[in-house]
């Protein structure tokens, strides 16, 4: 009997690792993921600007993977530094704050000024959420402790974008609902920072 030939395909784990590899061995750098990432939520907010809610949620979407992305790639690549970071951790912010900023422009044109205005709530509850944990960290504490952490924040709003204005559910409209559970969210979860690093401090 002639021996039955090995399969030519190598295994799925191998063919993974040959693909990190290569991917490591690029040129492509965290930072460049970081950048890529803020083009798409710039893009989505100027969608989302033009009442194209669909088209800026996957683009808010896809850029805010990219923002999640570029981290696990700076590790597994060992291309990281601090200043790329800094770097990340700031337009984290921008991207956020640029793509609700959107937002608020859009229902303050509609003339509703009750989102228009928790849309500005937002923007501060998120940048205190991030700024408490910044400053915690400052003083040795670690404060990852909370809900609306910067994923729950893209799903909220991500549901309330694909929802919007009843581009997919005709008379659905979830954009305000969302918008309202983040100002809830975010003040709480600012509340729970200052209550953990009192009892570490404290």
């Amino acid at each position: 009997m002639t021996p039955v030939d090995a399969p030519s395909h190598r295994p799925k784990g191998a063919r993974r690792a040959a693909a990190r590899d290569a991917l490591i061995e690029s040129r492509l750098t965290p930072n460049a993921i970081s950048l890529t990432g803020l083009v798409l939520n710039l893009a989505g907010a100027v969608l989302i600007l033009e009442r194209l809610f669909v088209l800026g949620a996957l683009a808010f979407i896809i850029g805010s993977i990219m923002d999640t992305l570029d981290g696990r790639y700076s590790r597994m690549s060992g291309k990281g530094t601090q200043f790329g970071a800094f770097l990340d951790s700031t337009l984290d912010r921008i991207e956020e704050g640029v793509v609700l900023a959107a937002v608020c422009w859009h229902f303050a044109e509609q003339g509703d000024e009750v989102p228009a205005v928790a849309c500005l709530l937002v923007v501060l509850g998120s940048l205190m959420v991030s700024y408490t944990r910044a400053r915690a960290e400052a003083l040795g504490v670690e404060c990852k402790v909370g809900i609306a952490t910067r994923p729950v924040r893209v799903v909220i709003l991500s549901i309330g974008l694909l929802f919007a204005e009843g581009e997919l559910i005709a008379d659905v409209n979830l954009l305000p609902a969302a918008i309202y559970v983040m100002v809830g969210l975010t003040a709480f979860t600012v509340v729970q920072r200052v209550w953990h690093v009192r009892g570490q401090l404290i």
